[in-house]
């Protein structure tokens, strides 16, 4: 079975019971991926006078009450709200589709003079400009950060200086209008900078001419077994008047029919 989806004047085709999920699953316990010193994720019981939300335990249903923090547990999309003080900057407003033409793009962190491993970028322009997508302008980017190690499902971050982006990366994804920038990392700038947040602002080009529209997707997992190229992107999140939700990105591989 094949779809097809039109985009700047092309038709692609891909088949939409091949989904391919590069989110990370939200789960109770310390062996999940965590960041930016947030609180494990945690699953509890509700318990009202006799009733007791466990099936296990004697319940007629399961009933719990889930604490997790969206920055710092999983896989998890942001708009621009995450550096701006206004109340009506929410995901949940910011974003109105949930389509976007993708490109995978795979790179190797460069070490900088302080000990620092950066996503330079000359290096995503380098993949972004050369192949054979090169002619299609994508809406979303994926990165995928090598050597691509099974362990960032469940790496604990907080703490470990993790790689980040160069902000004139940021700067030049902003620019050649890419809305949704979606990665493996805990975030594009570094886990410590004093507050600067340089791509966070290159990307939304906040505060002077923001971007309402783009999101940046952090924490996902690109398996080995998916080639750089051209994607389908469902973005899915949930409906929280926040800056930030837990999301789960599905793919679709893309095919050129005219």
């Amino acid at each position: 079975m094949l779809a097809t989806y039109p985009h700047q004047g092309r038709v692609f085709s891909f088949n939409p019971t091949a989904p391919l999920d590069i989110s990370l699953p939200l789960a109770p316990g310390l062996n999940q991926v965590n960041c930016f010193w947030a609180e494990p994720v945690q699953f509890d019981v509700i318990r009202v006078g006799g009733f007791v939300g466990s099936v296990a335990e004697g319940g007629s249903t399961n009933y719990k009450r889930v604490h997790l923090t969206p920055h710092g547990n999983g896989t998890h999309t942001e708009c621009y709200g995450h550096i701006s003080p206004n109340p009506a900057a929410t995901l949940n407003r910011c974003l109105r589709r949930f389509l976007f033409v993708a490109r995978l793009v795979s790179v190797q962190p460069r070490p900088q003079p302080n000990g620092d491993q950066v996503v330079l970028l000359a290096d995503v322009q380098r993949e972004l400009e050369g192949g054979p997508d090169a002619s299609v302008k994508p809406e979303a980017i994926i990165l995928r950060t090598l050597p691509n190690h099974k362990a960032k499902r469940a790496r604990q971050y907080s703490g470990t200086n993790p790689t980040y982006l160069e902000p004139s990366l940021a700067q030049y994804l902003a620019a050649a209008h890419i809305d949704h920038l979606l990665l493996d990392l805990p975030s594009v700038d570094r886990e410590e900078d004093g507050g600067a947040l340089m791509a966070h602002h290159a990307f939304w080009q906040y505060p002077h001419a923001t971007r309402e529209q783009a999101t940046i997707t952090e924490l996902v997992f690109v398996p080995d077994e998916l080639e750089d190229g051209l994607f389908l992107l469902n973005l899915q999140v949930t409906s929280l008047e926040l800056d930030a939700s837990p999301s789960k990105p599905v793919l679709y591989q893309l095919h050129l029919t005219s």
